[in-house]
């Protein structure tokens, strides 16, 4: 976040209110949710690669990071998501 208050020339409060009034909340929440993201479509797209590699891949530090961060931003594992993107 520093080079983005740096390159933008806001302050650290105001970019965090700009956040908020776009996305509803701050930054690292919408860092966490393309992270997110990130690991679900290369789910999609590497359905056999194992888990904890494409949880690197996406961002994460390893798979129990994954697998924290999917409860707290969807209530489910990602282990849930691909049983349920196999049965459509």
């Amino acid at each position: 976040m520093p080079y983005l208050l740096r390159t933008l020339h806001l302050s650290e409060r105001t970019l965090r209110r700009r956040f908020e009034e776009s996305f509803g909340y701050g930054p690292k929440t919408l860092d966490r949710i393309l992270r997110f993201h990130r690991y679900r479509c290369l789910r999609q797209t590497s359905s056999d690669a194992s888990t904890a590699m494409l949880a690197v891949e996406a961002g994460y530090s390893d798979q129990a990071h994954l697998i924290r961060e999917s409860r707290r931003l969807s209530g489910a594992t990602p282990s849930t998501f691909a049983g349920a993107s196999s049965r459509t």
